[in-house]
Order: C-alpha cells, then structure tokens, then sequence
C-alpha cells in the first residue's frame, strides 16, 4: 500500500487530516469489518497497525493471521494463544471467548487510536494493570479530536458481556454490531459534507459489498 500501514501514517501524516478524515478512516474499517461479520469470520487482531493505508487514503483491512471462520459467532481458542491485552474485551482476557463482539470492543480501540494520531491506548498501564482496570468499569478517555456524539459511538462498543454457569454469552448492556455502527459514523459523515454529489456516493457505497476494504 501506497501510504503503508495506518498506525504509522496516522503519527507522521495525522496532523494534516481533518476531523471528517479521522472518520471516513473509521468508516472504511467498520465497513470491512461488517463485511467480515457478514461473512462470519472473527478477526481477533484488529487494530491501526493491521490496517493500510492506499494513495487515496482509503484504509484496508489487513493481517488475517488469526482470523477464524465461526458458525455460531464464538470462537474459544486453545490455552497459551497470545494476544494483544490493550485491544481485547474482557471476555478475552479472562474465558478466551473471541467473537465479532470482541471484534467491536477491538473497533472502539482503534477509533481511538485514530482520533488521538496514533497514540498507545492506556499508555500508563502495563496489561495486568488494564486486565484489572477495564474489569472494574475504566474505560479510555475522550481525545481531545473527539466530539461527544463520536465518543459516545466509541464507548458502546466497551459494553462489557458476560458468560453465565451454562457457558451462553449474557448481555449487561448491548455492545454495539457493526451494522449499527455502520450507519452511525455514516450519519456523521453525511452531515458534514456540504456536496450533495458525495453524500449520494457515501450513502449508496453502505448498500455495496465491503469486500474492496479488505
């Protein structure tokens, strides 16, 4: 990819992108990974140094290294498989539980990664600190890029799920889908293009197959 991989053009380019550019930014990775979900794969590793960046500055989706084809959106992985703790939902860190809501919790993060250009999520805790943290109700900040009405998009997607006795996934509070997300950002973009001629082409591109942002 012409502009490499999104972490790093975020920390050298991102002071000269707009607010509206952070968010198609995120638009492109919701767009893919409700692509993903829709084709019932779980990525398990989604985060801005796993996107790319093209000369259009249209971000992909990359790295499926961990990625699992799921029947019943749940994917339980085997004792000792490492993954990235600032990135994961509690149900990861502490029943290994992967699902396209793990995939969401993971969305969050990278939003923030983009509004604040790059920065590391909890920068001031190692991960047991966070795995003790997030279990307690902490969640990131709003970056200062961050309008209310973004973060609070941002922090559905931190809504804890639990597992019951019987090992069915229970709802505390409804994590956000990827569809919902989809319309969501969409909304904003709309509202912030004053070209009618574009907000046409951004709308009719959600009914489209997302498979080009993979």
């Amino acid at each position: 990819m012409a502009n490499g991989c999104l972490l790093s053009y975020l920390r050298s380019h991102g002071k000269e992108l707009q607010p509206l550019q952070l968010l198609e930014i995120c638009y492109d990775v919701c767009d893919a990974m409700a692509f993903l979900e829709s084709c019932q794969f779980i990525h398990r590793d989604l985060a801005a140094r796993n996107c790319l960046v093209d000369s259009n500055l249209t971000v992909k989706v990359s790295d499926f290294g961990m990625t699992r084809y799921v029947l019943d959106d749940l994917y339980v992985s085997s004792l000792g498989t490492k993954f990235l703790v600032k990135w994961s939902a509690p149900e990861v860190f502490h029943y290994a539980k992967f699902s396209s809501k793990s995939d969401v919790w993971a969305f969050g993060i990278l939003m923030w990664e983009v509004f604040t250009l790059g920065k590391q999520p909890y920068e001031l805790y190692d991960d047991m600190q966070v795995i003790e943290k997030v279990s307690q109700g902490y969640r990131l900040y709003r970056p200062q890029l961050v309008s209310d009405i973004i973060y609070q998009i941002m922090y559905n997607c931190w809504h804890e799920v639990f597992i019951s006795a019987h090992t069915n996934w229970k709802k505390k509070k409804n994590r956000s889908r990827y569809e919902s997300l989809l319309i969501a950002v969409l909304v904003l973009i709309v509202e912030n293009i004053p070209y009618k001629s574009h907000c046409l082409y951004v709308v009719h591109s959600i009914q489209q197959s997302s498979s080009g942002h993979c």
